[in-house]
């Protein structure tokens, strides 16, 4: 496999399925401040030649996605302080859950919309579930099938499809599910294919939805129909992929004692109060959803931006030897050390890996001392010196890759590199172009 193809494989193996948040999504001005950034970084960027090695892109994807979760938990935190306030920012409110076993809570509302003594209950009473179409349990050696050319069509309540597949006289019935399986996933068309297995050695191919619940004005989330030769009906009926094992269930709860319902286990309340369901109240328990306190808020912010900044000094460590995470952890390390003293008077303990150590009984009295506000002070520093390191990663994670220097451009006489960041994009899309 070449170099581009197992960079792709790794961002889709380990960062396609984390999902995204309300801070990947910009205006067109911030659009536009990032292709300025990119050009004006570029702009006098020496020439050089990068050795693509295994580690090369996943170093570079590595680094662009612990940027980019710095820069959202720092933008989420500043969402809470349009003024620049340092007080504001770390005062976050942020929601919790008496059952995290039942149901968990996250408060995706305004500071200024929070009041302390909002809460409410919930009891959990039924999940939503997916659709789940099991096939029949079939001998995995043997060959139930006869080699020829078929189809069938997979409807969505959104969309058609039509798979086609061959047979040939040397595929087993192992055989033909897996190919089955793989046509579905690499569709990526919100179905989930498996090979499930019984107490017989038997094998199954099962396909689930990735969305649950079902409205009522639909019958299926998914529906698959053999073509109508003969044949593709006849290997149809030795699949059993067609019928419904399990229909989609909407998800059943209480909250303050009254009864709804949710195609999701994951919905909002009140524009304020983003739920996740896990599983039914254990007898029938209420989860009471209300707000942390203002320090136990504070410290669990700054433990979450501790926790990103750590990140990043992990990801240099795990590459050493390997690429130039020397010059990612000095980067990194050099935001601590600006402000160590300071860092260090209210909890935050620099280690000697770069990394950074919470006293949170400290940091407590730090935030909740009558002089608190140069404590945040200090930590608005951090962040924001934080926040700058991650922005220019973020523009131009090659930067840290090792490379040979090949010439310098001469200074301020050259056309602006816009597409300098492509070398970037390469590493996935070079084949695919």
């Amino acid at each position: 496999m070449a170099v581009i193809d197992s960079a792709y494989q790794y961002y889709l193996s380990t960062y396609a399925g984390s999902g995204t948040s309300r801070y990947d999504t910009h205006k067109k001005s911030q659009l536009r401040a990032v292709y300025n950034n990119i050009v004006k970084v570029n702009k006098d960027s020496p020439l050089y030649k990068i050795n693509f090695t295994r580690d090369t892109g996943r170093f570079a994807i590595d680094i662009k996605e612990q940027a980019r979760s710095i820069e959202n938990f720092i933008a989420a935190l500043s969402n809470n302080a349009p003024d620049d306030n340092a007080e504001h920012a770390f005062s976050r409110k942020i929601a919790q859950s008496s059952d995290e076993d039942a149901v968990s809570v996250q408060y995706i509302g305004s500071n200024m919309d929070a009041d302390n003594s909002k809460q409410f209950d919930v009891t959990v009473e039924r999940l939503a579930t997916p659709q789940v179409n099991r096939g029949m349990y079939l001998a995995p050696g043997a060959s139930d099938f006869v080699p020829g050319n078929y189809s069938f069509d997979l409807n969505t309540n959104l969309s058609s499809y039509e798979f086609q597949y061959t047979i040939s006289g040397r595929d087993t019935n192992e055989t033909v599910q897996r190919k089955i399986m793989r046509l579905i996933n690499n569709a990526n068309i919100g179905l989930n294919a498996t090979l499930v297995s019984n107490d017989r050695g038997q094998n199954a191919l099962s396909i689930t939805s990735q969305q649950t619940g079902l409205s009522d004005n639909e019958q299926y989330l998914f529906e698959i129909m053999p073509a109508p030769d003969s044949g593709s009906i006849r290997a149809m009926r030795t699949l059993g992929i067609n019928d419904i094992t399990e229909m989609p269930v909407n998800s059943l709860f209480l909250l303050n004692g009254t009864e709804h319902s949710s195609l999701s286990n994951t919905f909002t309340v009140n524009n304020a109060f983003e739920l996740t369901l896990k599983a039914p109240s254990a007898g029938g328990e209420t989860a009471t959803i209300g707000f942390k306190a203002d320090t136990d808020a504070i410290a669990d912010n700054v433990q979450s931006l501790v926790n990103v900044y750590n990140n990043m000094i992990q990801l240099g460590h795990n590459y050493h030897g390997s690429q130039e995470s020397g010059k990612l952890l000095h980067d990194m390390e050099s935001v601590a050390k600006s402000y160590f003293n300071e860092l260090e008077s209210i909890g935050l303990n620099l280690q000697q890996d770069g990394s950074i150590h919470i006293d949170k009984s400290l940091l407590t009295d730090a935030v909740s001392a009558p002089d608190a506000r140069e404590s945040f002070h200090t930590l608005n520093n951090f962040k924001n010196g934080l926040q700058r390191k991650a922005t220019q990663a973020s523009i131009d994670p090659i930067s840290y890759v090792s490379k040979v220097l090949i010439a310098y451009k001469n200074p301020g006489h050259n056309f602006a590199a816009a597409y300098h960041s492509s070398v970037y994009s390469g590493l996935m899309l070079d084949t695919y172009c």
